[in-house]
């Protein structure tokens, strides 16, 4: 079944690994790391122009100069003399220089140049001031290759992965091996496909660092990234300022074992969740008897006897009948575990469906968390993230049990049935690597990297305690372990921590920066919460309604949590079939998102048309439209940037003017 990582889109993945523990080495006092460090031995040149001298451009709409590098495609025999390229972006320090801020981005698989700019906004202003912001794409991903195999991913992903039976169990085998032919089929270049792993690709970073000529960088890696960044470490100690590590993954654990370890926490993500909307009433109320858990559980247990057919409206308008299956619901959750507003988006889709039977919010989730189009069901290009990269990557890091493909394969499933009897949920994560059991030039080497002390680099190790992907446990193996660790955990939370919200982790990790001043103790802890505060359900009927203001907030509530708009690429023109009938449109502008509503009813006798703007300058949201259905009216609706609402204009023959 897919994972996924948060940074991208919601579909791309976070990595596996990890193991044995080390006595605690963190009884030493705490070390300051000098201001500016980073820029021992810079170079005398200023950036720009040294990126200038490597031929550099602008990156595609980004602020980013990217430089294009001929590396190596073995950096491991001399005597193969095959290059290619890899593409670094880099936005030059604003102020004086301390040096290089170098972030690896998850997956394996995402495409690090496609969220620096984005990144690089949550950044306290201090650190794109002092330090060179640098992000990448990994060899073959993005414009580092652009390796894709997205229509055997689609077709794979939403196949059955139910292994409850030995037939099933030789099924899901059998859609892996299939899975493997045709996506290498697919992505092409098969030659570079021995050379995708991690330490191939932290010596592209190395040749970088080399040709930019600081002695010493900060390297930042989130999720996937961290395995990067720990192999990175463990190659080239000399040249780390200091390290970063967000979502942490433990190297020293097998695949078997890392896999075992996340399953549970998501799990345990699922759970803390569920008991989340039990402890809000709002929540609590709209799942039928008061009971998230007992909700889910129920439609839990009906996929399992039979999947669910239901309608689902299509952007071009109409219907289509589709089905709904247990593999789908934990597809779904799994996805949109990864964050608190996915949580409670995860929530309400579960609230629509214990009201009144709807699985249409459910599908939404499905579809946007699989990156397939919701009219053909087919799979949508995502140039930010590559699933053939994924598996090119993992197969190389990670081997699974010996001998023939089918023999691994036996034991993996035994190892599964063992899973599967401890945990209640998310079983099928288990088998997350399974391609690899037949993918070609995957290694066959299981030998684990020795535990990561990082003498003399200055580390933060960010978690969460709700994280689902790389389970905290993780990154506290991994703090233990090293030379000057220091451990920051938010209470529930993302799947990774900086820059996504918390003000707690983001001060710790600017001072880190900044300052050169670690936390003051070696372990500290952030508040957290595990999901949002849900957000009520639309009426189903607008005779519920209190007045036009309350169906038009709502209306804009929903617009916004819509899986199409909230993980919208703010590029692509997107419609969604409206749930009660109708058509919603939205485009990007210069300034804004346009909507266009055509008979678009989100709830029943509320139909709108019309046109809305969400304006990026003022921080407002409008929407002028026509209302017909319950009663007739044209109305002018309001957000702006303080979150004051107003209607006005004139509904079932009556003038309105409401704000609240």
């Amino acid at each position: 079944m897919k994972k996924s990582f948060i940074g991208i889109t919601v579909l791309a993945i976070v990595t596996l690994a990890c193991s044995t523990l080390m006595p605690a080495a963190n009884n030493a006092e705490p070390t300051v790391a000098e201001p500016g460090v980073g820029a021992t031995n810079a170079p005398t040149q200023d950036t720009a122009s040294r990126l200038e001298g490597l031929g550099s451009y602008p990156c595609p709409d980004s602020d980013f100069i990217c430089v294009k590098l001929p590396v190596p495609l073995n950096h491991f025999d001399p005597s193969d003399s095959r290059m290619i390229d890899v593409v670094f972006g880099v936005l030059p320090a604003t102020g004086e220089r301390k040096g290089m801020f170098v972030t690896a981005t998850g997956g394996p698989g995402s495409a690090g140049l496609a969220s620096a700019d984005s990144y690089t906004a949550t950044m306290d202003p201090a650190i794109p001031e002092q330090y060179d912001i640098v992000f990448f794409d990994q060899r073959g991903v993005g414009q580092s290759g652009n390796l894709q195999c997205v229509n055997a991913t689609a077709k794979y992903y939403l196949s059955d992965f139910d292994t409850s039976t030995p037939e099933k169990e030789a099924a899901l085998l059998e859609t892996a091996r299939t899975f493997a032919s045709e996506c290498v089929a697919e992505m092409g270049n098969p030659d570079i496909l021995p050379y995708l792993g991690t330490a191939q690709a932290v010596e592209d970073l190395e040749i970088f660092r080399q040709v930019i000529g600081d002695e010493k960088f900060w390297l930042y890696g989130e999720s996937y990234g961290t395995q990067y960044a720990q192999t990175y470490a463990a190659a080239h100690p000399d040249h780390l300022a200091g390290m970063i590590l967000d979502g942490t993954v433990d190297l020293t654990l097998s695949g078997v074992e890392y896999y075992v370890q996340q399953t549970a926490a998501f799990n345990n993500a699922l759970q803390l969740t569920l008991e989340a909307c039990n402890a809000d009433d709002i929540c609590a109320e709209t799942m039928g008897g008061g009971d998230a858990i007992a909700a889910y559980n129920k439609l839990s247990q009906r996929l399992k006897q039979e999947p669910i057919e239901f309608d689902f409206p299509l952007p071009s308008g109409g219907v289509a009948k589709r089905t709904f299956t247990f593999s789908d619901l934990e597809t779904s959750a799994t996805g949109y575990m990864y964050s608190e507003t996915l949580r409670m988006m995860f929530l309400r889709a579960l609230a629509a469906y214990s009201r009144n039977e709807d699985i249409v919010p459910m599908a939404r989730i499905l579809y946007n968390s699989l990156a397939i189009d919701p009219e053909t069901l087919e799979a949508m290009i995502d140039p930010s993230y590559s699933d053939a990269i994924y598996y090119g990557v993992e197969c190389q890091d990670y081997s699974y049990f010996s001998g023939t493909p089918e023999e691994r394969g036996a034991a993996l499933m035994q190892a599964g049935n063992e899973v599967e009897q401890t945990v209640p949920n998310f079983s099928s994560l288990f088998y997350g690597d399974i391609p690899c059991l037949f993918w070609p030039n995957a290694v066959e080497n299981a030998a684990r990297p020795a535990p990561l002390t990082a003498d003399g680099i200055p580390t933060l190790v960010l978690g969460a305690i709700a994280d689902p992907a790389t389970p905290v446990s993780n990154g506290i193996n991994v703090f233990r372990r090293l030379d000057d660790g220091y451990l920051v955990t938010q209470e529930g939370g993302p799947h990774v921590t900086y820059g996504v919200g918390s003000a707690c982790v983001d001060a710790i990790v600017t001072e880190f920066m900044v300052n050169g001043q670690p936390p003051s103790e070696r372990e500290s802890t952030c508040e957290g919460v595990v999901a949002d505060e849900f957000v009520p359900l639309l009426p189903l009927d607008a005779k519920d309604f209190s007045d036009p203001l309350e169906a038009l907030s709502m209306i804009d509530d929903e617009i916004y949590y819509l899986p199409e708009y909230y993980y919208w690429d703010y590029f692509t023109p997107t419609s969604i079939g409206c749930p009660f009938g109708g058509v919603m449109s939205f485009e990007a502008t210069d300034t804004s998102d346009s909507f266009s509503l055509e008979a678009c009813s989100f709830t029943s006798g509320f139909s709108l048309t019309g046109s809305g703007l969400n304006n990026y300058d003022d921080g407002t949201f409008t929407l002028e439209v026509t209302v017909s259905g319950l009663k007739e009216g044209t109305l002018t609706y309001i957000r702006d940037a303080e979150g004051t609402r107003s209607v006005s204009g004139e509904y079932g023959g009556e003038a309105v003017e409401l704000s609240r």
